[in-house]
């Protein structure tokens, strides 16, 4: 008779590591899920008279994150970036489901994930609902619901010629941790510890969102870089900006690094998860109203303007007021892509 523990299998592993927790949540849900995880297909109805938002994000490790990870932050980040999507529509969470791909079955780390999982979908009262598992290289994909008012969706189409940009939060600090841990800048321990959060443990601004329904005209949530994700609004909106590249909103510990890393990393370093809106000038004591309550900095960067020809541009002014030359701004403007090597 052998002493070896029989290998756990897909079904017990769902069992274990995630049926029991999401079955925790049912109890506690609203009745936005009507039948979770157990059936082919989950179930969700959301309030009457409103829409359901859906959005998709998917991590592989080597790609989106380190080999060997922390599985309880790994768990808690791919949650968030979904979160985030929703936060930027101005959607509520209902639910979620997780598609996970392992190359080995390690219960220490699918128990350290899994923690992590169920601690951010309670915080923010968004349930498993359902999923898949299966072997191959670390992959984690995630897709999330959530529920918005009938015609109060924010979409990244609605910005109008005069209105503000603003962001939330700081940006630039994950990029900054990134660096670091890349060894291409050097921080104090207490430093890197300070905004390691920033790149592991994003925060969605689910709050923001709801609270800008009837205030922004566009909004998106930034992912790849605060500018090359701006543009996003600008092609469906078909307008232009004017950004002024001192605004952008640092934290102390960005400060410390010269000017043109700063700039650079703030404008296009990524992984920041704060949400990039436009409104009227008309709202800005409104949005001055909404940072005080939910004690979130809320900073004008600068303004839409019409578009001057067919290719949404973002124009850039330094410290000085000055625009800066295309070549001069073109650094500021990329973006992450997930196809570039």
């Amino acid at each position: 008779m052998s002493s070896r523990a029989t290998p756990l299998g897909e079904f017990d592993l769902i069992e274990r590591f995630f049926k029991t927790g999401a079955d925790s949540m049912r109890s506690k849900a609203d009745q936005g899920v009507t039948l979770g995880i157990g059936d082919d297909c989950a179930l969700i109805k959301p309030p009457g008279n409103e829409e359901i938002a859906i959005t998709s994000d998917m991590l592989v490790e080597g790609r989106h994150f380190f080999a060997g990870a922390d599985p309880t932050l790994l768990a808690r980040k791919a949650l968030a970036v979904n979160l985030s999507d929703l936060a930027a529509m101005g959607a509520s969470p209902l639910g979620f489901t997780l598609a996970i791909a392992l190359p080995k079955v390690d219960e220490v780390w699918l128990e350290a994930f899994s923690k992590g999982l169920f601690a951010i979908a309670k915080e923010y009262s968004c349930p498993l609902i359902g999923g898949d598992t299966t072997a191959g290289p670390l992959t984690i994909s995630i897709t999330a619901f959530g529920s918005i008012p009938a015609g109060k969706a924010i979409r990244r189409s609605g910005a109008k010629a005069g209105d503000d940009v603003w962001v939330s939060g700081a940006v630039g600090d994950a990029r900054l941790a990134l660096a670091a841990l890349r060894h291409e800048i050097d921080l104090s321990s207490e430093d890197l510890q300070r905004i390691e959060d920033r790149m592991h443990q994003p925060m969605p601004r689910i709050d923001l969102g709801i609270q800008l329904r009837d205030v922004a005209s566009a909004a998106l949530d930034v992912s790849d870089g605060l500018l090359g994700d701006l543009r996003h609004i600008l092609k469906q909106s078909q307008v232009d900006a004017q950004i002024q590249l001192d605004q952008l909103p640092k934290s102390s510990i960005l400060k410390k690094q010269e000017s043109s890393i700063q700039n650079l990393f703030a404008a296009c370093g990524g992984d920041d998860y704060e949400l990039c809106f436009t409104a009227p000038s008309s709202q800005h004591e409104k949005i001055q109203e909404i940072s005080r309550t939910l004690n979130l900095p809320l900073t004008l960067i600068g303004k839409i303007l019409p578009q001057k020809d067919h290719q949404a541009r973002v124009y850039l002014l330094d410290a000085s007021g000055v625009l800066l030359s295309d070549s001069q701004a073109a650094p500021f403007l990329n973006s992450f892509d997930h196809f570039a090597q």
